[in-house]
């Protein structure tokens, strides 16, 4: 190996590093903001919304498997921030199952290419399965390590369980897309005023209608779905997902302080109110944005399509057309 090649190589090995303490540094600020909102269920604290499980396929998607251990490390800051600092065997356990976790994810969607843009309907489908089905691994094995520990009775077990489940799946349903929005998508240069103030006025409404049906005693959490299908039509994903954040949001912290339609509920019952909500505003956003930008997609595909068979055209010297018109219209020169 060259002396260039070797410089090349120190280069991306440092590259790397970094990448892996700036997701360290995500994961674990996430996680931090997560535990703010915990529930206890059963005798055991979960978070409604786990945001690091969203991180962690994100930076996965944006990154590559490279930064795996950024992840571990993330989520072993939080284990030890929540052991107060102390250093224990099942809080390696669920390391391991929140790292494999996103990782299973990412292979996944890979075998599937899957595309972080989310502009075709198959990419918000593969996400959403990933939700579902890689988080099982994460919840899982917390939960039977805590099982294994006494922490858990085993007649708790399968409500603990679905409690963190529903909480790692919502993280990567809210985060993720938000994540790969942020990343992927570019405000065009001539977009009008009034698209801006547009925006702006659906993420204050949003905000606006939350606060009403989250402390009203009535049932009324719907009236957020107009403004969700809304943001989903007009601006995709970069306008959905900041619209789901903030459902999500203003929910849990209703949740928690048992307001509004949460009011008067075992937690078993919010806990299934709030992950209905939450995981119903996500699917609206998720697939209803890819249906359209793959819409908008096609349209633009045929378009382009046209313009250049119009050039085609336009070269083509009259003669040439009229040689070959006959040819396809039989008949075409007798009239």
């Amino acid at each position: 190996m060259s002396g260039e090649e070797r410089a090349g190589a120190t280069r991306a090995w440092w590259v790397a590093v970094l990448w892996m303490l700036v997701v360290a540094g995500v994961y674990f600020g996430s996680g931090r903001l997560g535990l703010l909102a915990q529930v206890v269920v059963e005798g055991v604290r979960v978070t409604p919304l786990w945001p690091p499980s969203g991180v962690a396929v994100a930076a996965l998607l944006l990154l590559g498997l490279r930064v795996w251990p950024g992840i571990a490390l993330g989520q072993w800051l939080v284990v030890l921030s929540i052991a107060h600092w102390h250093l224990s065997w099942p809080g390696l356990g669920i390391v391991v199952g929140a790292t494999l976790a996103p990782v299973l994810a990412w292979l996944f969607l890979r075998v599937v290419k899957f595309r972080p843009q989310l502009d075709r309907l198959r990419d918000g489908l593969a996400l959403v399965c990933v939700a579902l089905v890689s988080t099982l691994v994460s919840s899982s094995a917390s939960t039977l390590i805590l099982l294994a520990e006494g922490a858990l009775k085993p007649h708790d077990y399968w409500e603990a369980w679905t409690a963190w489940w529903t909480g790692d799946a919502m993280g990567v349903l809210v985060v993720t897309p938000l994540l790969l929005a942020a990343r992927y998508v570019r405000a065009p240069r001539d977009t009008p005023m009034m698209r801006w103030v547009e925006l702006a006025l659906l993420l204050g409404a949003t905000v606006g209608v939350m606060l009403l049906v989250t402390h009203s005693a009535l049932s009324l959490l719907f009236l957020v779905f107009p403004l969700v299908i809304w943001a989903a039509i007009r601006f995709q994903m970069p306008g959905a997902a900041p619209c789901v954040l903030i459902v999500s949001v203003l929910a849990v912290v209703a949740a928690i302080d048992h307001a509004g339609p949460f009011a008067g509920h075992g937690v078993a019952a919010e806990m299934f109110m709030l992950q209905a909500l939450n995981g119903s505003a996500a699917l609206t956003a998720l697939l209803l944005s890819a249906v359209i930008t793959e819409r908008d997609n096609t349209h633009r595909m045929i378009a382009e399509a046209c313009v250049g068979l119009a050039e085609v055209v336009a070269r083509l010297a009259p003669d040439e057309v009229a040689d070959q018109w006959p040819d396809r219209w039989p008949g075409a020169q007798d009239g």
